[in-house]
């Protein structure tokens, strides 16, 4: 069966905000800069979908960032998990080939890098989150596999959170990290009650 042609893209009230934020604070060729890592991101997952056989249902984009929706059903956990890990692994590798040239592509180098780590951290919706799931289920089956990315991807992002808060507290204010702590513990709230959303 061919991969699904309908494909839609939805935005975020909190992704606008956020780019805009952005935009005023940093300028737009910084704001260019972190959005051509977030492309290198999501071309990687795309790769990986498309060389899978996944469809491509529409792309998602949030505060959390942008989120390739998929028809999954007929891959294996290790194809799925191999789709997941292949966004930060796509910034991973820009990193490790432009960092020999260094000078002007540090501040794009320092995005991929971000960008990755950011994604591997162990909470919904992020890359890291729907690791940690795939590879509970493969182990364990579904129900261990929710089981652990609920409470661990809760426990992670209040921590988290805690610690981005503690940060603003001792360095007197970075509104910079509030969006990131309020995700954060948007996030741990959803996967205490069970809900997702998009935001």
């Amino acid at each position: 069966m061919s991969p699904r042609s309908e494909r839609s893209v939805r935005v975020s009230g909190g992704f606008c905000l956020l780019v805009l934020w952005f935009a005023v604070v940093n300028g737009w060729e910084l704001l260019a800069v972190v959005l051509g890592a977030a492309a290198i991101h999501e071309l990687g997952h795309y790769l990986v979908l498309r060389s899978l056989g996944a469809g491509i249902k529409g792309l998602r984009l949030s505060v959390f960032g942008a989120v390739l929706e998929t028809d999954s059903t007929r891959m294996s956990y290790l194809g799925e998990l191999a789709a997941v890990l292949a966004g930060p692994a796509a910034n991973l590798l820009c990193v490790l080939l432009l960092a020999p040239m260094g000078g002007r592509w540090t501040v794009f180098l320092g995005a991929n890098l971000v960008l990755c780590m950011f994604n591997l951290l162990p909470v919904r919706p992020l890359d890291g989150g729907k690791a940690l799931g795939l590879l509970v289920s493969w182990a364990a089956g579904p129900a261990a596999g929710e089981w652990a990315v609920r409470w661990i991807g809760a426990s992670a992002a209040s921590a988290l959170a805690a610690g981005i808060c503690y940060v603003m507290w001792r360095s007197g204010g970075s509104l910079w990290l509030l969006p990131a702590a309020g995700g954060l513990l948007a996030a741990a709230g959803l996967e205490c009650s069970g809900k997702t959303a998009f935001l």
